[in-house]
């Protein structure tokens, strides 16, 4: 059963900015800032420029494939069947630790010590419930939390801004060419929610039209947000930043407006809830994808008939999440998904070179710039982050080959 088309332009934009705020404001300064030290704006910049390559050849693939499942299925239709199953496998691993990594930023703001592997584990399962009873649902909320981010987001920053100059605050850490790389390679993953909005392809109302104009308009949007953020947390904390779990917060604690905390941990729970739902349905989108191609059990291939939406792949996808938040750690599951997500955005490149004709909307250096952009990231990530990818990455690719074999074997005795 095909997926209904319920989703405009505003509900687009809306998934792909849940997805990317919550991930980017709240829990990705302090790793960045520790390696790039006074290059953070450069490193901003350089995290932007990849990310808006892979957004437009993204975009570029959407239109001429409007279907659920995002470089999966483009990769699939451009290149070939095994270059669509690494894609999809990257995008499933890297996308998970980022659903993990919401679930315990959510759970930091909003719970006491002692109560946040229970609250990040209960919000996982409320926002699957949620995503089982229909995409317009999913679309609603994530609205609202993006809008209760903003607004809080909107007060942080003026105030910040506007104490700036009263004190000096420590200096950042001299920057590093690697340094600088390693921490464009960590805030891509703050940047990476765009794609949310292609793996909705089949949901989305004339997405030949509406994908690529959501998919600059939210990335857009985005890099304004990051932009003003990154800046008063370097003018207000300076070198304190590296350490604080909660930058913002410490914001306004520095400008003198501690009594204003709350509206932190309000807003940073919104965005984080926000970009945990966007994130859940893009997973799920891809994750129904690759079972209808027998890449992952076809179980999970069933479509609700009353949601139209794949439940069975939405609570998969959920109990796994549930299962790393309550072993994890939020800087090696940020370190984990931009691994998995650049190498996504690596093949989405290389499929969307390969378009011709009326297919192709954008001139083919953005994608050349977007590939090698992604291969050097990717090579400065840190250490752990990159070798548990690349076994994971390996384990799913000797998966797709044993079952290649085993259904081949099957094929030849029944002959």
């Amino acid at each position: 059963m095909p997926l209904a088309r319920r989703l405009r332009l505003a509900d687009a934009v809306a998934i792909g900015l849940g997805s990317m705020i919550g991930a980017g404001v709240f829990a990705v300064w302090a790793p960045a800032i520790g390696v790039a030290g006074s290059g953070i704006l450069v490193a901003l910049a350089i995290a932007a420029v990849v990310a808006y390559c892979n957004a437009t050849s993204s975009a570029q693939l959407a239109a001429a494939h409007p279907v659920a499942g995002g470089t999966y299925a483009y990769a699939r239709a451009e290149i070939g069947p095994w270059w669509g199953f690494v894609a999809g496998w990257s995008f499933v691993i890297g996308k998970i630790a980022s659903c993990a990594a919401m679930a315990m930023t959510f759970a930091a703001y909003a719970a006491p010590e002692g109560w946040r592997i229970p609250v990040a584990v209960i919000a996982v399962a409320a926002l699957t419930v949620v995503n089982c009873v229909g995409i317009t649902r999913t679309a609603l909320l994530t609205r609202i939390l993006v809008t209760l981010s903003l607004l809080g987001l909107a007060v942080v920053v003026p105030l910040g801004l506007g104490s700036a100059s009263s004190a000096a605050p420590p200096p950042l850490a001299e920057a590093t060419a690697y340094g600088v790389l390693q921490g464009a390679g960590l805030l891509f993953f703050a940047f990476a929610g765009y794609a949310r909005i292609a793996t909705m392809g089949e949901e989305v109302v004339d997405p030949a039209r509406t994908i690529p104009r959501a998919v600059v308009l939210a990335l857009g949007g985005a890099v304004i947000v990051y932009t003003l953020v990154a800046v008063t947390v370097v003018l207000t904390l300076g070198g304190d930043a590296v350490a604080s779990p909660a930058p913002l917060a410490d914001v306004l604690d520095a400008s003198g407006w501690t009594a204003l905390g709350p509206v932190v941990r309000i807003t940073a729970a919104t965005a984080s809830l926000g970009a945990l739902l966007a994130l859940l349905t893009g997973i799920g989108r891809t994750t129904l994808a690759m079972a209808r191609e027998s890449d992952l059990p076809p179980a999970l291939a069933r479509v609700d008939e009353r949601w139209q939406v794949p439940q069975r792949a939405e609570i998969a996808i959920g109990l796994v999440v549930i299962g790393i938040v309550l072993v994890a750690d939020l800087r090696d599951a940020i370190g984990f998904s931009s691994f998995g997500v650049l190498l996504y955005y690596l093949i989405a490149n290389a499929a969307a070179f390969r378009q011709v004709g009326s297919a192709r909307r954008y001139p083919r250096a953005l994608q050349v710039v977007g590939a090698l952009g992604c291969l050097l990231l990717v090579n400065t990530l840190p250490v752990l982050a990159s070798l548990i990818g690349t076994a994971v990455v390996v384990a799913g690719v000797i998966y797709r080959a044993v079952r290649l074999r085993l259904s081949a074997s099957r094929k030849r005795a029944a002959r």
